[in-house]
């Protein structure tokens, strides 16, 4: 009697992707007796230049056992406290999306209320000021929560700035010390199954043929397996997000580090900002409809701090994602599978998210038309949401000064996206849909920083006297600002946190 039991995972390619798959697989997978190959080719780049996350790598990073003081060391990380924005609402302006919440509820009620009420009487104070992260990063500070839910620095809520390319070493390291084995070679020759069309082996230039039950694309725009071989379909978002080139170009690091990443609004699109510990990642994320590729050198060359590292590094792409990430044996993980512009940081947590999803759903026992359904229908999920608040900061701009601006500002948006600015407007009100990834702050954050404001409030904000609203708010703030004040600055807390590190690379 034949077994469909699942014995044997390729994972085909590297890089961030490839081997964060890797790593899981070994940590939870392998020891059930599942054999766990990796391909990959020293003579094939990785796109490698994302290097700014979101909170949810640090579970990842707990879910393997590794510490943060390692991963810090490892990875040349710093801490992220949020992104600035400059120039998105219009030019001169500038502010900071948190990850830490605004404020603390009064009255049953989102904070935003009780301070928009107090807008609308003529308080001008920025919701920055009632941010904890936004005070931390605005003066360069930096600490780990406290457990008091009654402090302010209980809100503090951090992701980190890292060398992708060393976070992928290290989790190679981490994987083959658990068992994956590494193969070196381009892969030169897919086998399918006649009958049902999956995918049997893969065979490797000068290499050996390898047999799996499973297979993982992490090929990168290619997708090789995913699309070139199965030929699933790739939805192309350029209609919503127009940006579909890059140029990443490192310089020599700052005096100091700031705990945020900037993005900076330019004529065709945006500039990246990423403080590490050894140097400065930069970029140009621009719509190749409205500039061209010199051009856009041009204006990231005139336009950077420090002195460049490299060669600047051009990168092509197509925002969207696929139609399905998981036909027959095959799942697609990382660029493969889609690719949102870096604008919020989610390209590694869209690997993560694919990566825990393959591991809650993983076939012990043979295929499941179901389950494969519902991983599809989780990751299609995730791309559109992300997707959705993505170009929310591109339609919410009252800029004019190029064709780029005027494009993305009257552009028809999605109707997901236009019923969650019209419930805002009118009321402040605000339900999250698909997901939770881009939470209440994350929104409030970019809307009313590109002058999104709501028109009313909720009726509970009014329970308050004005006068005991100022007085509470005032005294919010100063709470704030007090806890900020005394916090070491980044640079010294990374000194800390880098003395705490058992050794330079050594496995979780």
């Amino acid at each position: 009697m034949t077994s469909n039991r699942i014995s044997s995972v390729v994972i085909a390619g590297g890089g961030t992707a490839g081997w964060m798959t890797a790593a899981a697989l070994s940590k939870f997978i392998l020891p059930a007796g599942v054999r766990v190959e990796l391909i990959e080719s020293d003579a094939i780049g990785t796109v490698g230049v994302g290097e700014a996350s979101i909170p949810g790598i640090a579970d990842f990073n707990r879910m393997l056992g590794i510490t943060e003081p390692d991963f810090i060391a490892a990875t040349r990380g710093s801490y992220k406290l949020g992104i600035e924005f400059v120039d998105w609402g219009a030019i001169g302006e500038r502010y900071l999306h948190p990850f830490g919440d605004y404020g603390f509820p009064m009255q049953g009620e989102d904070f935003h209320h009780f301070w928009n009420r107090a807008r609308l009487l003529g308080e001008d104070h920025a919701l920055e000021a009632y941010s904890m992260c936004c005070m931390a990063a605005r003066a360069g500070k930096f600490m780990l929560p406290v457990n008091d839910p009654q402090s302010p620095v209980s809100q503090m809520r951090h992701a980190y700035h890292f060398d992708a390319g060393l976070y992928a070493r290290f989790l190679r390291q981490y994987a083959e010390a658990r068992g994956v084995v590494r193969h070196e070679g381009r892969i030169a020759t897919v086998e399918r199954d006649g009958e049902r069309g999956a995918i049997r082996a893969l065979g490797i230039d000068d290499g050996p043929r390898l047999e799996a039950d499973l297979f993982v694309d992490c090929t990168g725009f290619r997708g090789l397996l995913i699309g070139q071989e199965l030929g699933v379909a790739y939805q192309d978002w350029r209609e919503w997000l127009p940006c579909d080139r890059a140029i990443a170009l490192p310089s020599e690091r700052d005096e100091t580090t700031p705990p945020y990443t900037r993005a900076t609004a330019r004529e065709a699109g945006w500039q990246w900002r990423i403080p590490l510990q050894h140097r400065v990642g930069n970029g140009y994320v621009y719509s190749s409809a409205h500039t061209d590729d010199e051009r856009a050198l041009d204006v990231l060359t005139r336009n950077i701090e420090g002195t460049p590292l490299a060669e600047p590094n051009h990168l092509r792409f197509t925002p969207g994602r696929r139609d399905r990430f998981w036909e027959k044996n095959c799942v697609a993980i990382g660029l493969s599978s889609g690719f949102l512009e870096p604008l919020e940081s989610t390209s590694i947590h869209l690997i993560q998210e694919g990566v825990s999803k393959l591991l809650a759903l993983f076939p012990r026992d043979g295929i499941s038309a179901r389950e494969t359904a519902r991983y599809n229908a989780i990751m299609a999920d995730s791309f559109d949401y992300i997707r959705d608040f993505l170009i929310l900061h591109y339609n919410a701009t009252r800029r004019n000064d190029s064709a780029f601006w005027d494009h993305v500002r009257t552009m028809q948006i999605p109707d997901s996206l236009s019923q969650t600015l019209g419930l805002f407007r009118e009321n402040g009100r605000f339900f999250a849909h698909k997901g939770d990834l881009f939470t209440l702050t994350s929104w409030l954050a970019v809307m009313v920083g590109q002058g999104i404001l709501p028109k009313a409030y909720s009726p509970v904000a009014d329970s308050l006297a004005s006068d005991e609203l100022a007085r509470t708010l005032r005294d919010m703030r100063e709470t704030y600002a007090m806890a900020a004040s005394k916090m070491p600055p980044h640079d010294a807390f990374i000194r800390h946190v880098l003395g705490k590190a058992e050794t330079q690379g050594e496995l979780a």
